[in-house]
């Protein structure tokens, strides 16, 4: 008998379903988030949110984030603590502990503990035992801002500053509203999905069977969207983000150019969710968002929503649909839907969590409109190893005393069709100039950021305008 077939000699045959059932174990070193592992051990270095302020009520909230059982709770003081779960005593849960004025007491001996861990009281032990200063609980700093609960899980002695984006703070009416949603399935997955965005062309518009309502139609369908975009990425802040310019013509004389962010390791900064926003010239923040690992296969992105009259002009947004697992501008975000519903108008819940528990990336076979998903897995993997360098660029705003600059975006610009020029080399090209535009704000205070930005977009435009009526496109 002669040797048999190699598997990839299979690999564009039809019928080949018996030659692709192995299944490729997944990519370690960018999936598994558990103490100890590469990426678990790099996301510790970093401010994460663990829950929403509305879930600290008066018992506490049992959480697990990157593998490890945890308890957050909200002391009579006010002050925010994120503690390991189990007691240091016996080891019974503290999620059955009773809150205190200062700290939280443990339901089986009655030991309290602190947010920083340490033991106020041992009851059960002589008056003279010296055990309360002998020990400490499991614990991890913790703050509230704006609605999230963040805590740092790695070395104490390595603690960053929380990262302040300017705009987290501008423009001057801006509200951040916090959310979480719910997918059970690995991070990386749920987060690599933002830096695909050819994807918003296509299940972000009516990818419904066509029986279903038109009410759920509509909700499914971004506006501005549908056209396929000229898409490229690039790299910043040192490797430390990267983001994506898209650039998609609205009529023969205007463009829309949209820029999203993503911030190492699993901080997505993204442009405003409603259509009407596109129609303005540095549209801002629509929402930001978290996709903080619970384990292997569990997620909950934690995020803010933005609410002022740059990101949301015609208050389209729904205040009173955020908040836990709720998400207001477009349906399939969260799996609060059934089966059925599922199949015939599929959104991100539906797409990303069918991929299975985790992304086997070995059987993927990636093409050109993937390269976004590909960089952001590289630039993980050589944070991860140690092989990226500072953030200089915010090294450098925060020594200034500055709020943090990011490319995020949208603009509409009066871009004319060109008789003789490949227009899509010209989206392009636009797309480029809008991102060199916010590059060269980076040197400016944040104050003086946006005016200087619009000016500039303002001059972009008036440029391309400038075309002789005979030469444009009618």
């Amino acid at each position: 008998m002669g040797n048999a077939p190699s598997k990839e000699a299979f690999r564009d045959q039809p019928y080949s379903g018996y030659h692709k059932r192995d299944i490729s174990p997944p990519d370690a070193e960018l999936t598994q988030v558990g103490p100890g592992t590469a990426m678990g051990e790099y996301l510790r270095k970093f401010w994460t949110p663990v829950c929403l302020s509305v879930e600290l009520t008066d018992v506490p909230k049992a959480i697990r984030i990157l593998g490890e059982n945890l308890v957050a709770f909200r002391d009579k003081a006010g002050k925010v603590g994120v503690l390991h779960r189990q007691c240091a005593h016996r080891g019974a849960s503290l999620e059955f502990g009773i809150i205190q004025q200062q700290g939280i007491r443990c339901c089986y001996h009655g030991w309290v503990y602190d947010v920083d861990g340490r033991v106020l009281e041992t009851p059960c032990e002589p008056a003279e035992s010296n055990l309360k200063n002998t020990i400490t609980q499991g614990a991890y700093p913790a703050f509230e801002r704006h609605g999230l609960i963040f805590a740092y899980m790695g070395p104490i002695e390595s603690k960053p500053d929380f990262p302040d984006f300017d705009v987290f703070h501008e423009p001057s009416d801006n509200r951040l509203i916090p959310f979480s949603n719910v997918y059970p399935c690995n991070w990386l997955q749920v987060a690599e999905n933002i830096m695909d965005h050819f994807h918003s062309s296509v299940l972000h518009n009516n990818m419904v069977v066509e029986s279903v309502d038109s009410k759920t139609a509509s909700r499914l369908a971004l506006e501005g969207f549908g056209a396929m975009p000229e898409i490229e990425w690039m790299t910043t802040h040192d490797g430390n983000g990267m983001c994506f310019t898209a650039a998609r013509r609205i009529d023969d004389e205007k463009v829309y150019i949209r820029i999203n962010s993503a911030v190492l390791p699993h901080h997505m900064i993204i442009g405003s969710p409603t259509a009407q926003a596109s129609r303005t010239r540095h549209g801002r923040v629509g929402n930001n968002r978290w996709h903080t690992p619970v384990d292997d296969t569990h997620t909950i992105i934690f995020g803010w929503r933005h609410f002022n009259d740059e990101a949301d002009p015609d208050h389209i947004g729904r205040e009173e649909d955020l908040g836990v697992d709720k998400f207001d501008f477009i349906d399939g975000q969260v799996g609060n839907r059934t089966y059925d519903q599922g199949q015939r108008a599929p959104g991100d819940w539906e797409a990303l969590t069918s991929i299975g528990p985790i992304a086997v990336h070995r059987r993927e076979h990636l093409g050109r409109s993937d390269l976004g998903v590909a960089m952001y897995r590289k630039l993980l993997r050589a944070a991860v190893r140690g092989e990226t360098k500072p953030n200089s660029i915010h090294e450098a705003q925060r020594a200034k005393g500055q709020g943090l600059h990011i490319y995020t975006q949208d603009s509409v610009l009066r871009v004319p069709k060109r008789a003789g020029t490949d227009d899509k080399q010209l989206l392009r090209k636009v797309a480029a100039q809008v991102f060199a535009i916010m590059q060269e704000a980076d040197a400016l205070p944040s104050a003086e950021r946006d005016p200087h930005i619009r000016k500039r977009l303002d001059q972009l435009g008036e440029g391309h305008a400038l075309v002789p009526k005979e030469k444009a496109a009618v």
